[in-house]
């Protein structure tokens, strides 16, 4: 069975993001709401062949009270294995396991792996089978409409998967080719749905809080999975869980959004000592602040946490004194 806590009145979840949803990220997130949170894809040959840094990717930060691990390959006996080491090593902690049927890059689908099992159903069906058969934990998949234009497999993989013992199935609105251009098409959540007694959670496109809601009322889904949204805003959930109570979320101030960045690199850096991503996640947070583009151009030159927090001091001020100017 899905997490029942997952399916609340705020069914607002993390997407699991390869090079993203890293321990640090992740805690942000569930701090601002998210009611569970995946990590990135983990590869099931990588587990095979014990890659601490692939090992890494499965295992828990000490803070995080529960974690969703998403795997990929196209070996069910690896899946199988993975499913077994990562409840060993995670325990309790872990809520549930999903398999990737979705992801689109090139490298992934070449061989054979993520949205490619999309038009191999009796592979994935067998990959499904091999999991349930030693999980003790939920076993998830997420999938796309299809892999190209003009096909639509998502419902009938859902079906043929349930049977197999899937205990939901995420749905992102976009077929593999198209990668994330175009607008996702949300009524696949709703043909899915038709054909499955599971919980539907539903992707794509999933930008604001009021997105995020608007699938929730308009859809079939059960849940709502958020990716490229939490982008510098890991306050989305919060914030559609607000909207979704028919409350206004709370306003946030260039100040406050400077003081989560702090907690951010923080995390980063507890958990990645050499800051590799904090680059990339602090520009996020700049969105929207005077002189955003100098300041980003800035931050390719930190190396490391102090760098970041001596930028940070100077983005302050030029805030503090922005407001100072304004007219009143």
């Amino acid at each position: 069975m899905f997490p029942p806590s997952a399916l609340g009145e705020a069914p607002f979840l993390l997407a699991p993001m390869a090079g993203v949803t890293d321990a640090a990220y992740r805690i942000m997130c569930r701090r601002h709401g998210a009611v569970l949170a995946y990590s990135e894809m983990v590869s099931v040959a990588g587990l095979a062949f014990a890659s601490a840094r692939t090992i890494e990717l499965a295992e828990p930060h000490a803070e995080e009270p529960q974690l969703s691990v998403q795997l990929f390959g196209s070996k069910p006996a690896q899946f199988a294995a993975a499913v077994e080491m990562i409840q060993q090593r995670v325990g309790e902690r872990l809520s549930l396991v999903d398999i990737n049927m979705a992801c689109p890059v090139r490298k992934v689908v070449s061989k054979g792996e993520g949205a490619a099992l999309m038009d191999k159903p009796d592979l994935a069906a067998r990959i499904v089978r091999a999991c349930v058969s030693v999980a003790r934990v939920p076993v998830t998949a997420k999938i796309r409409i299809g892999t190209r234009s003009g096909t639509r497999t998502a419902p009938e993989l859902a079906r043929r998967l349930e049977q197999e013992g899937l205990a939901a199935v995420a749905v992102h609105g976009r077929t593999a080719a198209q990668l994330y251009r175009g607008r996702a098409d949300w009524s696949i959540i709703d043909e899915v749905a038709c054909g499955v007694t599971i919980p539907v959670i539903g992707s794509g496109d999933v930008l604001t809080a009021e997105a995020a809601v608007a699938m929730l009322r308009d859809t079939a889904a059960s849940a709502v999975m958020i990716a490229r949204g939490s982008y510098g805003e890991p306050w989305i959930f919060e914030d559609a869980a607000s909207i979704a109570r028919g409350n206004a979320p709370r306003p946030r101030s260039r100040l406050s959004r400077l003081a989560a960045l702090r907690e951010h690199l923080a995390l980063a850096r507890d958990h990645a000592p050499h800051m590799s991503r904090a680059r990339t996640f602090s520009a996020w947070y700049l969105k929207g602040m005077p002189n955003a583009a100098a300041w980003r151009a800035r931050l390719v030159r930190c190396g490391d946490y102090d760098a970041f927090c001596a930028l940070i001091d100077e983005i302050e001020n030029d805030v503090v004194s922005e407001a100072r100017e304004e007219p009143r």
